[in-house]
């Protein structure tokens, strides 16, 4: 049943049950929930179930995909929802099987009631002109058994971007971003980043993709086909990717490092964690995008001028050794400062100055986390920062642990510090701490855990 991230909004109008701070989660069984997130009441305030097993429709044994490598026992709902505040929606996608057959939905849920809107929901379908993996005729059609709805879901200028990669290494994928409408859930744009090669897929440690001031949208690829420095080259397996969202999406500019066939030789996919924007630096690169991927290595990209692909050096900003089991999540940002957890390493801060990155960590935890993690970040506006960060373990004891914003090396919480009390339970892969009004929510194997002060 793993959980996914949560999702926080204040002030929520619920019918008949008054006013309330509202948490709302998904489950790999295909399954949203709305709780009140001040623990007023135990049970749902609502609950969409999106299977019917007396009509075939179940989740999706994840033996009948290629791998259960990625996600199981079931597939459901794997990449965390959007809310978009202004009407109130929250829009996820949700994979079932019907009677033997395969099917991919974006749902618009109204965030009172959980009822269907704009018409909602509507079946994914895709389809390119291209001659890779898969192709029939010239086209490859987009397989909802093969595509793995990984990353988190994008809401941006009234667009909702859904992005897939698959069930681990298995052809017959490619890296696919779709955009539907926000308020008809009309499909109005189509992106293939292998469309005559294979794989590429979209990972990004289950974040989602990033959209930069001005509307253009960023992403970071796996390991896959790579041409894109050839004439007439349209495949960009292990890059960092610009794209316009104008009459659909196209590739403006792009970044590959000097390594790619290795990377791509031994499964080191670049776009296993997305990436993270910062404010405008101050120095020679004011709009960059930072991120890392298995290989270890941090580059920070000029978001202007990427560098595209150069086989005797990397045309960026600045590469920083990372950890040396890389990276599987994504980074955060607080207060002029990066922190990164690596797999089964420290989490480390680093100062950015000036559009630098520090080249050693400034602090680090005093322990290392098992699976690496995606920190996240709470604070009274620049002051008083926490970074909260999640080590999975082995899967069956999770830890949710604290640091002082300011030095890492400062832990101030862990949950087995009191684990009677405290214990987090099982966790599962893509979760992160959300943090709102003192409270930390968790998304595990079985449950939603939220944390309070004493």
């Amino acid at each position: 049943m793993d959980l996914r991230s949560a999702l926080y909004v204040p002030n929520v109008s619920i019918l008949g049950k008054g006013t309330h701070n509202v948490v709302y989660v998904a489950t790999e069984n295909d399954s949203v929930y709305a709780f009140d997130a001040d623990g007023a009441h135990t049970t749902p305030l609502w609950r969409r179930d999106f299977t019917n097993a007396t009509k075939g429709i179940t989740s999706v044994p994840c033996g009948d995909t290629p791998s259960c490598l990625v996600v199981g026992p079931v597939v459901g709902i794997t990449g965390t929802p959007v809310i978009d505040g202004a009407s109130n929606t929250l829009y996820v996608v949700v994979f079932t099987k019907e009677n033997g057959s395969y099917f991919q939905r974006l749902h618009a849920l109204d965030i009172a009631t959980g009822r269907e809107k704009f018409g909602g929901p509507v079946v994914i379908r895709a389809s390119v002109h291209g001659t890779g993996a898969g192709s029939v005729g010239g086209t490859i059609t987009f397989d909802p058994l093969i595509q793995n709805q990984h990353p988190a879901l994008l809401l941006s200028n009234g667009v909702v971007y859904i992005s897939w990669a698959s069930f681990g290494d298995f052809d017959n994928y490619h890296g696919w971003v779709l955009g539907y409408d926000a308020a008809t859930l009309a499909n109005v744009a189509v992106f293939n980043d292998t469309p005559n090669g294979s794989q590429g897929g979209i990972w990004q440690g289950g974040g989602g993709l990033s959209a930069a001031p001005g509307g253009n949208i960023f992403l970071q690829t796996g390991s896959g086909t790579f041409d894109a420095n050839t004439t007439g080259g349209v495949d960009y397996g292990d890059s960092f990717l610009k794209l316009s969202p104008t009459g659909g999406l196209s590739v403006l500019d792009y970044f590959t490092p000097d390594n790619e066939a290795m990377l791509q030789s031994l499964d080191l996919d670049l776009g296993s964690g997305s990436g993270l924007i910062p404010p405008k630096q101050s120095g020679s690169f004011p709009n960059e995008i930072i991120s890392a991927g298995k290989q270890g290595i941090i580059y920070v990209v000029n978001r202007d001028n990427m560098g595209k692909f150069d086989p005797t050096r990397n045309n960026v900003i600045q590469t920083v050794p990372g950890s040396a089991k890389g990276y599987y999540g994504s980074p955060a940002y607080f207060h002029n400062a990066v922190y990164y957890s690596g797999r089964a390493d420290f989490l480390d801060r680093y100062s950015l100055t000036n559009g630098l990155l520090s080249t050693l960590p400034v602090s680090e935890s005093p322990t290392k986390l098992g699976s690496g993690s995606t920190p996240s970040i709470s604070a009274n506006g620049s002051a008083n920062g926490i970074v909260w960060a999640i080590d999975r373990g082995t899967l069956t004891s999770a830890v949710l642990h604290a640091y002082e914003a300011s030095d890492v090396s400062k832990e101030l919480y862990n949950s087995n510090q009191n684990a009677t009390r405290d214990n987090l339970g099982p966790g599962t892969k893509l979760s992160v701490p959300t943090v709102v009004n003192g409270k930390v929510y968790v998304g595990i194997k079985n449950a939603l855990v939220v944390y309070d002060v004493l």
